[in-house]
C-alpha cells in the first residue's frame, strides 16, 4: 500500500488569509519528511468560508514537495476546458516529478449556479471537458459548440511527461467505463482508476492505491 495525503485547503478559522496557506506549506514539508507517497489538494469554488485554490497553491506546494507524484482535483463542470488544460500544462511543467488530475462532478445547485453552470447537465459536461482537456494536452487544435463552446483552441505549453487521470464519482457512467484507462497526453502510460468518492464526488486520497497495471492507451 502507498500512502498520500490530501491537504485541507479549507480554513475557516483563519483571521489572517496568509495562516492558511502557511500551514498548507509546513503540512506539504511535513509529509516529505514523512517520505508519504502523494500530495494532493481539492477544489471548491464559492466556498462560505476561506478556501485555498488549487492550482496556485499546488504551485507554491511543489517547492517543498519533491519528486514524489502529487496533484489536484479539478471539479470539470465548473470549469472551462481550455483554462483547466493551461493550468494543467503549467503546473507539470513545475512539478519535478509525476502530476495526476484528479476529476469529479462537484455538487451544490446555488454553486453551480454562481459558476454560470447547470447542475442537472454536469455529467455531460464533464465527459465533454475531460475530452478536450485530452486533447488539447496532446497537441490537437479543438472546437466545440456543445456545454462548452471553443473555436480552433490549442496550447503551446504542454506535459513534457504522461498525466495521471483518476475518476470518481460513480453515478457518471458505468463501472466498466469508469475503470477504463484514459488518455489525457499523447502514448500517455496511465491508468483511470474509480476511487471512493466524498459527498462532493471527490477522490479520497489519503490512502492511495498504486495501479496494478499501466499501458499505453489512444483516444477513443
Amino acid at each position: 500500500m502507498r500512502v498520500g495525503i490530501l491537504l485541507t485547503s479549507n480554513h475557516p478559522n483563519v483571521k489572517d488569509p496568509r495562516q492558511g496557506a502557511l500551514w498548507m506549506i509546513e503540512r506539504a514539508t511535513a509529509a516529505r519528511r514523512a517520505a508519504l507517497d502523494s500530495l494532493f489538494v481539492g477544489d471548491q469554488h464559492v466556498s462560505a468560508t476561506p478556501y485555498y485554490q488549487n492550482t496556485p497553491m499546488l504551485g507554491r506546494l511543489f517547492a517543498e514537495w519533491g519528486k514524489a507524484p502529487a496533484g489536484c482535483l479539478f471539479l470539470l463542470p465548473l470549469w472551462h476546458p481550455v483554462l483547466m488544460a493551461e493550468q494543467i500544462g503549467t503546473l507539470a511543467a513545475i512539478a519535478q516529478g509525476r502530476l495526476i488530475m484528479q476529476c469529479g462532478l462537484g455538487w451544490g445547485e446555488a454553486r453551480f449556479a454562481a459558476m454560470g453552470a447547470h447542475i442537472r447537465t454536469r455529467p455531460s459536461a464533464f465527459e465533454e471537458a475531460l475530452d478536450i482537456v485530452r486533447r488539447l494536452l496532446a497537441g490537437e487544435t479543438v472546437s466545440s459548440s456543445r456545454r462548452f463552446r471553443i473555436a480552433e483552441a490549442s496550447l503551446a505549453l504542454r506535459p513534457a511527461e504522461p498525466v495521471a487521470v483518476w475518476i470518481a464519482s460513480p453515478g457518471l457512467a458505468s463501472e466498466e467505463r469508469a475503470r477504463r484507462p484514459t488518455c489525457i497526453a499523447s502514448a500517455a502510460p496511465l491508468t483511470a482508476e474509480r476511487q471512493a468518492p466524498s459527498s462532493c464526488g471527490a477522490t479520497s486520497t489519503s490512502a492511495s492505491r498504486r495501479p496494478r497495471h499501466e499501458r499505453c492507451c489512444s483516444r477513443g
